[in-house]
């Protein structure tokens, strides 16, 4: 009994072939050609398209997949004209990558030399992300010497506190 309940999952496994790229197809039935717009009065959608004659719906940007025109809401003044515009936005802004002092401690092995390269190796800030500051949250045992990273007064203080120096 057990050795032809072997033979029959071995005749199994050979017949099943593993699923890949190279033989994938739609179930039968689930694939259908597109609807070929515009290509001459014999395919019965030449002309117009489908779209019948002018109208709302004939036109380009309307009613189609998705819905109608952005921000379009039936003639009512829109919702972006009707609110009050205020302030404006610096494009000159520079958005810093926060480091704590506890990630300092906690991330970086002892004597090393704190710099952008040294944070993005230690996974503390992204390289394609704007400049580093450190902050001073948290406490450092240890000595470091930070070069070229901006950085608080608390934070130049507890480093120099733990013995270590901060380089511009």
């Amino acid at each position: 009994m057990a050795s032809r309940k072997k033979a029959a999952d071995a005749v199994v496994t050979e017949s099943v072939e593993k699923l890949g790229l190279h033989n994938l197809v739609p179930a039968p039935g689930s694939h259908r050609d597109r609807k070929r717009l515009g290509r001459g009065p014999g395919s019965g959608t030449g002309k117009t398209s489908g779209k019948g004659h002018k109208g709302m719906k004939a036109r380009a940007g309307h009613h189609g997949p998705g819905g109608g025109k952005p921000q379009f809401e039936g003639g009512q003044m829109p919702l972006t004209r009707r609110l009050p515009k205020r302030g404006f936005t610096n494009i000159f802004r520079v958005e810093h990558q926060v480091v704590r002092l506890s990630d300092l401690e906690q991330r970086l092995p002892a004597g090393t030399e704190v710099t952008r390269d040294s944070l993005i190796q230690a996974g503390l800030i992204t390289a394609r992300k704007g400049p580093a500051k450190v902050l001073a949250n948290g406490d450092l045992s240890r000595a470091v010497t930070v070069r070229g990273i901006k950085m608080s007064a608390g934070a130049r203080e507890k480093i120099e506190a733990a013995g270590g120096r901060v380089e511009e």
